[in-house]
């Protein structure tokens, strides 16, 4: 699977329900096995719980430069259970069922193994527009 903004994602960013610098922006670590893309799915809620490996807090750091977002990297704490190949990123609104999609990357196979993982963004940013 290709890199993809989830197209729900990228018309609430279009229509201003999705404010890349001031709404909280977070991330998941995705176990393929058990959560593929799907072009259809819109909110959190649509990720299957089994395929959530860990949740990062409110990216840091956030910039839109040239039409491109980008964050700090981002450290999830004692990661546990089962492996990871992709990440999607979202906008939290303290609820999963409204919760908006915004993308899915894929990434290397990553093993939990207890300690803290570090996601580090590619130096292009996590999309650009």
């Amino acid at each position: 699977m290709a890199n993809q903004l989830y197209p729900k994602g990228k018309k609430k960013i279009l229509d201003a329900d999705i404010d890349l610098l001031v709404d909280d922006i977070r991330c998941v670590l995705i176990d393929t096995a058990d959560e593929t893309y799907n072009a259809a799915d819109e909110w959190h809620s649509d990720i299957t719980g089994a395929g959530i490996v860990a949740t990062s807090a409110n990216l840091t750091g956030k910039t839109t430069v040239d039409g491109t977002f980008d964050a700090d990297n981002v450290v999830l704490t004692a990661v546990t259970g089962d492996s990871a190949e992709a990440i999607i990123f979202y906008k939290w609104t303290g609820t999963s069922g409204t919760s908006p999609l915004i993308g899915w990357m894929d990434i290397s196979a990553y093993t939990p193994s207890g300690l803290d993982a570090i996601v580090a963004w590619h130096a292009n940013g996590l999309f650009k527009i």
